[in-house]
């Protein structure tokens, strides 16, 4: 089968056919730092890792780049004399990266800063205004507008008339030849730091956050590349002004456009402008690693996400349920787990995986698979059970599920472990001393605490309720 994607721009599924079968290129859109991370952020950036681990597995590489805008208007705004912009902009980096190998996220290829890429982004820049593109504002500003009315194409991404679209609100519209020009450099001003301003041909100022991008992309995956991700939101107007500005310049940019739902909140984006977000950090200092990325991933990516306490509850009962097969699989299993992990993934698991990243589709076959297991296991069928167990393992494997969960979690297992153990050895003196009464009260006592119980010609084990 071929791996399909809905293309944002040909509102369509299209078959994925990359430039280099052995070398997929994708660039995906990074946080712009001004504030920590929420965790709508988490899933969008889960929503990719998912798709690059599917294209991995498919293709063998990928080539992937996430950018970090440290240089935006918001990043200037939420500075302080104490904390200056650039020092911000790090602190909030580094809590980005926290998050995302919080959930197993995956570090990119590369990772670029927009700082470290303002000469590329003048370069893109003149190249534009040679090409009638774009002009310098009249009045000495030093800012710099793309002209939309001389791209025909421009709107082609969101299929919407000029005419139709509201103004950019991206930059002072002092010298506009249009309402709907978008600042490609912003001339300095007296009140921001003049280490935030670059040497330039039309005066010191600074980039515009949508040539960022279009800069950075081409210059870590070229002047066409296969795929460009991100959230919903990013659409118009930062990607539709990529586009227009990237393919103006001559450059076949991106093939396929592809774009993750939001997480919401009472049927609202969830965003930090409108006040109710809620921080990636709280939400892992609450929840095991695994129990987030299981319940971010478990609606399929371009679909809209309404967290609730039952969103964890039910993730961690699924990934319970996983864990429990496992260790009973595990215990018929001669040479321990490890060896089971070449096993090749379910054709339903591929098939689903291959139609749009379908992964709630994936999860589903993923516990059919660990239920056909059990019965497996129950009807003492040793090779059906273990091949239930290598192919559960292949399908966490590649969804990023088996990944350790902290230190937290291995301590507290271990404390738990030799507390169960303690209370199993009491119930098997008093089952030998025929004092059942005191046995049945040991296991009611563990029953209680959700935890389960099997007895087995090796000895008991036991597991959480799932």
């Amino acid at each position: 089968m071929t791996v399909r994607l809905y293309d944002t721009r040909a509102q369509q599924l299209r078959d994925f056919v990359p430039l280099d079968p052995e070398n997929i290129t994708m660039y995906v859109c990074g946080p712009t730092v001004q504030s920590g991370p929420h965790i709508g952020h988490v899933r969008a950036a889960l929503s990719f890792d998912l798709l690059r681990r599917w294209l991995e597995y498919r293709h063998g590489r990928v080539t992937f780049v996430r950018n970090v805008t440290d240089i935006d208007d918001k990043v200037l705004a939420n500075a302080t004399e104490s904390e200056p912009w650039w020092a911000l902009a790090y602190r909030m980096e580094r809590e980005f990266t926290a998050a995302y190998a919080g959930v197993g996220i995956l570090p990119p290829t590369y990772e670029p800063r927009a700082t470290a890429s303002v000469p590329q982004m003048q370069e893109l820049i003149a190249l534009l205004i040679e090409r009638g593109h774009a002009y310098p504002a009249p009045d000495g500003s030093g800012d710099v507008y793309f002209d939309v009315r001389s791209w025909s194409d421009y709107g082609s991404l969101t299929h919407q008339s000029l005419d139709a679209m509201e103004a950019a609100e991206d930059a002072d519209p002092r010298g506009k030849r249009n309402p709907q020009d978008f600042a490609l450099w912003k001339g300095s001003k007296p009140e921001e730091p003049s280490d935030a301003t670059w040497a330039s041909p039309w005066g010191t100022g600074r980039p515009g956050w949508h040539i960022e991008c279009s800069a950075m992309s081409k210059r870590y995956l070229g002047a066409e590349f296969d795929i460009h991700g991100g959230g919903l939101d990013l659409r118009f107007p930062h990607h539709e002004n990529e586009l227009a500005q990237s393919t103006a310049a001559g450059d076949g940019f991106a093939r396929y456009w592809v774009h993750n739902g939001l997480v919401t909140v009472d049927g609202q984006k969830m965003s930090k402008s409108l006040g109710n977000f809620t921080l990636a950090a709280d939400v892992l200092a609450a929840h095991e690693p695994l129990v987030v990325r299981y319940a971010l991933a478990s609606a399929h990516y371009r679909s809209s996400l309404d967290l609730s306490e039952s969103s964890w509850a039910e993730a961690e009962a699924a990934l319970g349920r996983i864990a429990t097969f496992q260790q009973r699989a595990a215990r018929v299993a001669e040479g321990g787990i490890g060896f089971f992990v070449s096993q090749s993934l379910p054709e339903a698991f591929v098939a689903a995986m291959d139609d749009d990243l379908g992964v709630p589709e994936a999860l589903a076959v993923l516990h059919e698979t660990v239920r056909a297991g059990n019965s497996a296991l129950d009807a003492g069928e040793t090779e059906a059970a273990l091949h239930a167990l290598r192919a559960v393992l292949a399908m966490t494997s590649v969804l990023g599920l088996t990944a350790s969960s902290g230190a937290r979690t291995h301590a507290s297992e271990s404390v738990l472990d030799a507390l169960v153990q303690t209370m199993i050895t009491q119930r098997a003196q008093a089952r030998a001393d025929k004092d059942w009464a005191a046995a049945d009260r040991i296991r009611d006592a563990i029953a209680a605490a959700g935890i389960t119980l099997e007895d087995t010609p090796a000895g008991t084990h036991w597991s959480i309720d799932g």
